[in-house]
């Protein structure tokens, strides 16, 4: 498909491709009534409608919130679905992680923290659960000449509603920001598994590594189940900073 060509006929001028996936491509794109945006095409048969709904049902609760992506529009082609999202001018926050000999100062990661986790919060005041923080989740923009990055929770093609009840059901996230309650063979789908995977996302970002590191499943599960706590890397010296992190990992040891 030419995805490009998709674009014009659902009258969006593509700028240049920001990312590509199995599902389609994402565009930075020029509308005439919203300005620059980014635009997430699918191909008809790709397309995730549980991303849409879910972000559409945030919103519609909620409103609008500086620390989650806003989607704004879905528009139809004929062979095409294309969701017209908030564009974040930095990318996400494996830009810092690649780059390892990069040292975010204390504060810069207690203010990217709390901007986290009061997205997450705002998520989850409408009864949802992300299930997919990571790292490639979290976008980062810096507004023209404000000198200030703001981090934006994106993705919700795995939002579910919150269910404490016990319940057989699939297992969603990526390995290593999984909590233990995720490898039960009955699941509660709450709001825990995206305070642990935050905590991941933060560990990630200062030691450039996980905490945990196996390959498989069966490796994960059975080291989790060892683990009563993670332990302080030496590597983190501010107290108060390794306090905030290890109450986010021990939502679920």
């Amino acid at each position: 498909m030419n995805f490009e060509s998709e674009l014009r006929k659902l009258k969006l001028i593509p700028i240049h491709q920001l990312g590509r996936g199995s599902f389609g491509c994402v565009y930075l794109v020029y509308d005439l009534v919203h300005g620059i945006i980014a635009a997430k095409i699918f191909e008809k048969g790709k397309f995730d409608q549980n991303e849409f709904d879910a972000s559409v049902n945030i919103i519609r609760s909620q409103g609008n919130n500086a620390f989650v992506l806003n989607y704004i529009q879905l528009r139809q082609g004929v062979s095409s679905k294309t969701i017209l999202m908030e564009y974040a001018n930095i990318g996400t926050l494996e830009i810092i992680v690649k780059q390892p000999h990069i040292h975010l100062p204390t504060h810069t990661l207690r203010a990217l923290m709390k901007q986290i986790l009061q997205g997450i919060s705002f998520i989850h005041s409408t009864g949802q659960v992300h299930r997919d923080i990571k790292c490639d989740n979290i976008l980062l923009h810096s507004p023209t000449g404000s000198g200030r990055v703001y981090a934006k929770i994106s993705d919700f093609g795995f939002v579910k509603k919150e269910d404490s009840s016990l319940g057989l059901t699939y297992i969603k996230g990526t390995l290593p920001y999984m909590g233990p309650e995720l490898f039960k063979k009955r699941i509660r789908s709450t709001q825990k598994v995206d305070i642990y995977a935050i905590g991941i996302t933060f560990y990630k970002l200062i030691m450039n590594e996980y905490p945990i590191q196996r390959n498989s499943y069966e490796e994960y599960q059975m080291k989790l189940a060892q683990m009563k706590s993670i332990e302080r890397p030496s590597e983190i010296e501010d107290n108060n900073l390794w306090n905030l992190l290890s109450k986010l990992l021990e939502s679920y040891c």
